[in-house]
């Protein structure tokens, strides 16, 4: 598919699990990611979410509620 990539590709491109691209897109975190049968079509242009996980997000988080 042109413009799309799998959530294979996605997680080689980014560095991360196919699980956790998966679970991206299940969670509505990767804007434009459109349901593909029983798989997922990513925009190529689409970003790596952050993890939510991360200290440096929680860092971030816990200054802008201050």
């Amino acid at each position: 598919m042109k413009g799309y990539l799998f959530i294979k590709e996605a997680a080689r491109k980014w560095g991360i699990s196919e699980r956790w691209v998966n679970q991206y897109c299940t969670d509505g975190r990767i804007p434009g990611a459109e349901r593909f049968g029983r798989s997922w079509a990513i925009p190529d242009t689409a970003e790596k979410p952050t993890d939510p996980r991360s200290k440096k997000h929680r860092r971030d988080c816990r200054e802008t509620n201050r």
